[in-house]
């Protein structure tokens, strides 16, 4: 209850009685009136003075400034995480808007599943929090003291289903990083915002807050602003449901907050006139026992975790805080092009750090003296009057209102708009309508927004932007901070040194063009190894190549890159909480990753392959082999077989091209794999889980490793078991146990030809041919030697059976071999270009080479050589009979006259008929 001696008596009087005038006797809404002047009262007879704001207003910001000249206060609690306050000097390194960033991966005392734990608050300059740290930091004797919950406290309170939020597509530059919101002002019952934006006649809540709180209080005193902030705190949270979970948490923090104060008052013993406690509006009409510098209840504030907070500062825009925090788009742009039109209109120096980017000649002079400290007057009751009285409407701007009537038709212009001078006069008037429409006596950018689009944009979207995006641009923009070189982590700075060579500006947001001609500039292979590795690191679009590649073997000559390292410089910033070094990351994300409960053999392998191309460390090289050998060792499954060949082919034949013997990890993986393969080959050949081209991966493993592993120790007769124990019953996995036997000698050429020709004269076997020959089409991969027979089996196939028996199984085939044999099809239509001949002419009297030819029949007498080449060889006999020994070959020479005449063989003449295009080719080059 408020006594009589309150300003504020009247006014309750007042609401009560039409409270009950209206409802016809005492209600509810009686109640939430009067607790809304009680909660107003109480602020204000506060001995500690509380300065209600907005989070991102620019009302909140002018009226920061006022107090903040009138009261020089010499202590300034700031509700914001108390462990943030370290980084709030570097913000004179920045062009703002940035955010002040919490960054965790290692977590102790929360789940696992959590990591990574970010928090950001944003800060701009048309804010009251930028304006007090401001004032703060560049007012000797003035200290600063930030209040709020640590960043461990927001995920210890948080509710487990909030504390890892879903990431925002439109959050871009915060990512899914928790927002710590400073003064959030909108009620949590969506029928009450419902009924202010129809009554309001207004689209979105961020329209109603500009029109019916900001534009009135932007040029208010400061005890009718204060007063009305509270009020309006103290309307939403009374009208926030029971039961809230986020009220109890928002409660915390008072509590928090308070005890805070009252343990740095009485370390400190500042005078609680000379202090000014800055606190969201929601928070001034608190009602915790807590409350007051005079309160005795006590609050036990939890130990944080032992989770390691890291800290820094990253890049922040406009449209980031608006996804983030729920705000319509380009409504902080609008507020930005508020503040700075009403500094212009009441000449006020809003305070600026020394040293920031941005907008130079705005800011307060660091050394200016302020006028002497306006004495504190008695409260008195500015509400009333407020809202008893018509808002004082401003009049109509026609030549700001002129000039963003002409500069959007000139935008739209630009982006493909079929725009003139008459939609520009269009536009004008429809502003003023629509302000008119909406009892407005000067049209909002809102309305201009909306006049701006039905004029111009007429349903249909040519260019690239909308027009309401223009209008966002033509207002202020987004604009997109960026965090100076001084307050960026060491890795950071690591990279932009690194990187200088280039002769980039590396600070911008557009993509870059970098080319690197390593012969003509040698000294650019150092920022070609930084680019690699950032490549890996950062997101795809940052750093990208366009020419030149990096694999095991291979190093590009030239390389050419886009780099947009300006545009993700809080991806960059964020590596600085892992590391000093891009290395070190990059060193610390491989260990990661091979250490991992569900890493396998061949993820290993990968980690070893990015080991060697971008840290060239022979020892961790051999550290995550290791790691390789025992993962392989453990696994149950195949499933990964096909990615640990190619990757242990292409290791191994990098290390033979470049060490003089292979690495002991090398050896051990051989032996190791071989082992455990022929082990699981039995069981892979019968299991419906194990696919054909895993069961392929396997005895390509075996068959192309064979030697270096009986090399080392392995026994061949473990493969030739594992084989003939193997009893499969798809036809894909018969096909590709018939090529292993072959391989192995087991199955003889003639034999393997019986058989599939077998399975073409049985029509039971033709409708499941297809996966005879997509298992052959994997045998390829073990038994290379193959492809020619593979070749044979599928012309043989398409040359006997007919239409009606091809067409049907042709599309599953080709499909099949598409999706589980593309990188084995090119050695297949090479082979089938080396059997098939090359002309069409040449097709009709081509003969498959698999087509048996009749042999020529023996001759009665061995045939006698005679002639003037006998005779030449006879007498030089020596010749001769070396060939013959190089050769292996055994005989006599024939006594002069004995035999028949030259030419009558008959195995030359059958010869020279069946071939004759040798002979035509001889005479043809003899003439």
């Amino acid at each position: 209850m408020i006594d009589q001696s309150s300003p504020f008596g009247s006014l309750r009087e007042q609401l009560l009685d039409a409270a009950e005038t209206f409802a016809g006797g005492p209600v509810e809404v009686a109640g939430i009136l009067s607790g809304m002047v009680d909660d107003v009262d109480r602020a204000l007879r506060e001995e500690l003075e509380i300065f209600p704001v907005c989070h991102h207003s620019p009302a909140s910001a002018l009226a920061m400034v006022r107090r903040l000249r009138e009261k020089q206060p010499k202590v300034i609690y700031l509700e914001l995480c108390e462990d943030l306050q370290p980084l709030l000097t570097e913000l004179r390194n920045c062009k703002l808007p940035v955010a002040v960033q919490a960054f965790a991966t290692d977590l102790d005392g929360f789940p696992k599943s959590w990591a990574p734990l970010s928090v950001v608050a944003p800060i701009t300059e048309a804010s009251a929090e930028y304006q007090a740290i401001a004032y703060a930091l560049e007012t000797p004797g003035v200290e600063l003291v930030l209040v709020d919950r640590s960043t461990d406290h927001v995920f210890q309170w948080a509710p487990e289903k909030e504390a890892k939020p879903k990431p925002d597509e439109g959050a871009g530059l915060h990512g899914d990083a928790v927002g710590v919101e400073i003064g959030d002002l909108r009620p949590r019952f969506a029928e009450l915002e419902e009924h202010l934006l129809h009554h309001g006649k207004v689209r979105h809540w961020s329209e109603w807050w500009d029109q019916y709180v900001e534009q009135p209080l932007s040029g208010a005193d400061y005890d009718t602003y204060r007063q009305v902030m509270v009020l309006i705190g103290s309307l939403f949270r009374r009208l926030r449901p029971e039961g809230d979970a986020r009220l109890s948490v928002d409660e915390d923090r008072e509590r928090y907050m308070w005890t805070r104060m009252r343990e740095h008052l009485a370390a400190s013993g500042a005078d609680p006139a000379d202090c000014l406690y800055v606190c969201g509006a929601f928070h001034a009409a608190s009602r915790v026992e807590q409350f007051g510098l005079r309160s005795t209840a006590t609050f036990e504030i939890s130990p944080r975790t032992g989770t390691k907070w890291l800290y820094g500062l990253i890049p922040s825009s406009h449209s980031a805080i608006e996804a983030q925090f729920g705000l319509a788009p380009g409504s902080v742009s609008i507020a930005a092009a508020t503040w700075n039109k009403a500094l212009t209109r009441s000449k006020l120096t809003p305070f600026r750090l020394a040293g920031q980017k941005g907008s130079a000649g705005k800011g307060s002079k660091r050394h200016a003296k302020l006028p002497p400290p306006a004495p504190q007057g008695e409260v008195a009751d500015k509400l009333t009057g407020f809202l008893s009285r018509p808002p004082a409407l401003d009049p109509l701007d026609e030549a700001e209102l002129l000039g963003w009537s002409v500069d959007i038709v000139r935008l739209a212009r630009r982006n493909g708009y079929l725009a003139s001078t008459a939609d520009a006069i269009a536009v004008y008037e429809t502003s003023i309508l629509l302000a008119g429409m909406r009892n407005r006596a000067r049209p909002t950018p809102y309305d201009f927004q909306d006049a701006a689009v039905t004029c111009i944009e007429k349903d249909v979207v040519p260019g690239r932007r909308d027009v309401r995006r223009l209008c966002e641009i033509l207002l202020g923009g987004d604009k997109i901070g960026e965090v100076g070189y001084d307050a960026l982590p060491p890795l950071a700075r690591d990279v932009y040194d690194r990187l200088a060579p280039l002769g980039l500006d590396l600070s911008k947001r557009t993509i870059q063009r970098a080319l690197l001609d390593f012969t003509a500039e040698p000294e650019l292979r150092p920022c070609s190894d930084v680019l690699w590795m950032l490549r890996y690191l950062l997101p795809s679009d940052a750093v990208r190549p366009i020419m030149g590649e990096r694999r095991l073997g291979e190093r590009s000559v030239q390389e050419s890159w886009d780099l947009a390292i300006g545009k993700y410089q809080r991806s960059i910033i964020e590596l600085g909480y892992e590391g000093v070094t891009v290395e070190q990351v990059l060193e610390q994300r491989l260990r990661r990753s091979v250490w991992d409960p569900k890493a396998t053999a061949s993820v290993v392998l990968a980690a070893v392959e990015d080991a060697i191309l971008f840290l060239g460390s022979r020892r961790f090289a051999d550290e995550l082999g290791e790691r390789a050998v025992e993962l392989l060792a453990a696994e149950r499954s195949v499933d990964d077989a096909p990615d640990v060949l190619r990757r242990i082919r292409r290791l191994l034949a990098h290390y033979r091209a470049t060490e003089p013997e292979l690495p002991a990890w090398c050896e051990k993986f051989v032996t190791s794999g071989y082992a455990h393969y022929c082990t699981l080959l039995p069981t892979a050949f019968v299991d419906d889980d194990t696919g054909v081209r895993q069961v392929g991966a396997m005895l390509g493993f075996l068959f192309h490793m064979e030697s270096l592993a009986l090399a080392l120790g392995c026994d061949r007769a473990q493969l030739e078991l594992a084989v003939q124990q193997s009893h499969p019953e798809s036809p894909a996995k018969v096909a590709l146990l018939w090529a292993a036997q072959h391989q192995l000698g087991l199955l003889p050429p003639a034999e393997l030809r019986s058989r599939c020709d077998e399975l073409l004269a049985n029509p039971l076997v033709i409708p499941s041919f297809p996966q005879y020959v997509i298992g052959f089409v994997q045998a390829l991969e073990p038994v290379p030697a193959l492809s020619g027979f593979v070749v044979e089996v599928i012309s043989k196939a398409f040359g006997r059976l007919p239409d009606s028996v091809l067409l049907p199984w042709l599309p599953k085939l080709i499909t099949a071999l598409r999706d589980g044999a593309a990188e084995l099809m090119p050695m297949l239509v090479r082979e089938a270009g080396r059997t098939f001949p090359g002309s069409l002419t040449a097709v009709d009297s081509w003969v498959p080479p698999w087509t048996a030819r009749p042999k020529p029949a023996a001759p009665a007498a061995a045939p006698v050589a005679g002639g003037p080449v006998a005779e030449l060889l006879r007498a030089h006999p020596a010749a001769c009979d070396a060939v013959a020994g190089v050769l292996g070959c055994s005989g006599e020479w024939l006594a002069p006259g004995e035999g028949a005449a030259p030419g009558a063989d008959p195995r030359v003449a059958a010869l020279l008929a069946a071939h004759p295009e040798s002979a035509l080719a001889v005479a043809g080059l003899l003439g």
